[in-house]
């Protein structure tokens, strides 16, 4: 990209699962995909067949390795540039933020007939609360993932609401889910996976009334819930 020569990084920020960073003039949007992942760091190695991206600056290079190539990096001159719009404009607000209010969060899905879990990962209403996150959050809450949204009723979208908060700020305090491959910026492994209660547990027993943790597919995703403490 030539925009992006002589330019100084300013700043590094984060919208949904786009990584942002600032520069003199203009605005990288980078997205890890699936798989991808970023190291930073002096003298890397040549670069292999599953690295896309090296930003080289005078204080290393900061490069983007996706085997499955789902990520993108993408220049534009600012936040309102079309381009960055047509990747950030429909992104919902940020689950631990103070904007994730809460009358705004049943009042949009009251207007969802979609289950309660495609409208989480859809991204549009709130973002971030990916497949693992949303299961542990509906278990929480005692809401089936398949419930249609509209038809929730106040006290359980207060519920569900609550439980998305913290269940993400323990996934942050855990460093993330490590299922395959993923680490942080540090090469460290998460551990929040360890303290699930439904994610990847089928056949196993609740660990609060022991009934045996069901899987479905929900959007070709897998889903996991208790059937007698997840209400429909």
């Amino acid at each position: 990209m030539e925009q992006l020569v002589g330019q100084s990084v300013k700043g590094v920020r984060r919208r949904g699962k786009y990584l942002l960073i600032d520069l003199t003039e203009g605005l990288l949007l980078m997205h890890l995909g699936m798989s991808g992942s970023v190291v930073f760091g002096h003298d890397l190695p040549l670069a292999g067949v599953h690295d896309h991206f090296d930003l080289n600056t005078d204080r290393g290079t900061l490069r983007l390795n996706d085997p499955r190539r789902f990520g993108a990096v993408v220049f534009a001159s600012d936040d309102s540039d079309p381009v960055a719009q047509k990747l950030l404009g429909k992104l919902g607000v940020e689950p631990l933020a103070d904007d994730f209010d809460l009358n705004a969060f049943r009042f949009g899905l009251a207007g969802r007939k979609a289950a309660i879990k495609q409208v989480l990962l859809a991204g549009d209403l709130v973002v971030g609360v990916g497949n693992i996150y949303a299961s542990e959050a509906l278990f929480m809450s005692g809401i089936r993932p398949t419930s249609k949204a509209s038809r929730l009723s106040k006290p359980r979208v207060e519920r569900l609401h609550r439980a998305i908060r913290e269940v993400l700020s323990r996934a942050v305090e855990r460093g993330g889910s490590t299922l395959r491959d993923f680490s942080n910026a540090n090469g460290d492994a998460g551990h929040f996976q360890l303290e699930a209660m439904v994610y990847a547990r089928a056949g196993q027993p609740c660990k609060i009334c022991a009934t045996e943790v069901r899987q479905i597919r929900q959007g070709q995703r897998s889903t996991f819930f208790c059937p007698k403490c997840q209400k429909p």
